[in-house]
């Protein structure tokens, strides 16, 4: 068949366009870090599963920023939860390019990395929750839900006021998470008018507690509160049932997962009680599409952050489109002033990057699974 002049035009036309078309999408990659394996390995999957859903969100939008469609890639590393292995990872992103990144999950990994990722102009939106994570003084770091200061405020205020605590024993790991939620916990307990009978150390290695409950059961505290995660947490508080140990437990968010009540079991019911920030999903307008969502996307239910990490790759990807830019201090710049309404919460940022208006939620355990009482 013969094209007349029109009709070559045409096609010559339409080559040019798609061509144009295909070389204006931009790849932008997402870092992901966290712990893909030991003990919290849970959680670390249920963060990049929040990030993964928001890309594939985003990448049905098809966004356009500076005229360019972007394309969203995730790069994960495991972090392991382990500082030098984290500030390898961190090295490793920034010299792959990647200028947003999303973790780390504990405290003990974002401290010492934050600052690789600044010297790398990177942005950092993380979980860890020591207030030591937004006092380094980096701009563009985020934490995208409440600090220590925050949960283990609300859950010495839940002790004094709910469970009417006039005395408590303090268990931490040592860790950076661990040591700064309990500190921050005997702060506003003491403040509340309890009194703190015992402190005990552990680490975030151990499974034996026996020696320093029996220590606390002497001592007969009305709580316990354990600044730790859930690989430790969970034969706590089994060990608790075991030696007769009548005080309720209480913790964070690193706690507060389904998880603990896989390995605990019946031994959390009732007795284990524990502060994640956020609002309870279910009562949110878009939480149960979202659990709905995520539960077919993965088999399974989402954990504690997987929404707020969700949010803010929404949020980090709608201030692109506002500063009609990839630049990550421009994208930075406009994060700063945004007031966005995410599935968690609402994205409010000061100037250290902390949020302005950080919920938080106490949950009980029944049946194994962490049931919210209510929010702060």
């Amino acid at each position: 068949m013969q094209l007349n002049h029109l009709q070559l035009a045409a096609l010559c036309l339409g080559l040019v366009v798609g061509t144009t078309a295909q070389s204006a999408e931009q790849v932008v990659k997402i870092g992901m870090t966290g712990p893909l394996s030991g003990g919290n390995a849970y959680a670390g999957r249920d963060n990049q599963n929040g990030v993964a859903l928001a890309i594939q969100d985003l990448n049905a939008k098809k966004i356009v920023v500076g005229g360019q469609t972007i394309k969203f890639e995730l790069q994960s590393e495991d972090d392991q939860c382990d500082p030098r292995a984290g500030v390898t990872v961190a090295q490793k992103l920034i010299d792959s390019g990647v200028k947003y990144v999303f973790g780390p999950y504990c405290s003990g990994v974002a401290i010492p990395a934050s600052r690789i990722y600044s010297e790398g102009n990177a942005m950092l939106s993380t979980v860890g929750s020591n207030p030591k994570v937004t006092q380094g003084g980096y701009k563009n770091l985020f934490r995208i839900i409440a600090g220590d200061n925050q949960v283990g405020a609300s859950m010495a205020t839940y002790a004094a006021k709910a469970l009417k605590a006039k005395t408590v024993g303090v268990i931490d790991d040592r860790t950076a998470f661990g040591q700064g939620l309990a500190d921050e916990f005997i702060k506003e307990a003491k403040a509340l008018g309890m009194t703190v009978v015992g402190q005990e150390f552990t680490t975030d290695k151990s499974v034996d507690f026996s020696a320093i409950l029996t220590s606390l059961k002497s001592k007969q505290p009305d709580v316990i509160f354990f600044g730790g995660y859930t690989p430790q947490g969970a034969p706590l508080v089994r060990q608790m049932k075991q030696l007769g140990v009548n005080a309720k437990l209480l913790g964070g968010d690193t706690v507060c997962t389904p998880e603990l009540g896989k390995i605990a079991g019946s031994a959390a019911d009732d007795t284990l009680f524990c502060a994640q920030g956020g609002a309870i999903l279910n009562k949110t307008a878009n939480g149960p599409q979202f659990r709905a969502t995520y539960q077919k996307r993965f088999n399974q239910e989402p954990d504690a952050y997987a929404a707020s990490f969700y949010d803010q790759t929404m949020l980090v990807a709608e201030s692109m489109q506002k500063a009609n830019s990839l630049d990550v201090d421009k994208v930075g710049a406009e994060m700063y002033k945004a007031s966005y309404k995410g599935i968690a919460g609402l994205y409010e940022y000061d100037e250290k990057g902390n949020m302005k208006k950080a919920p938080v939620t106490v949950y009980v355990f029944k049946n194994g699974v962490p049931v919210p009482l209510e929010s702060y």
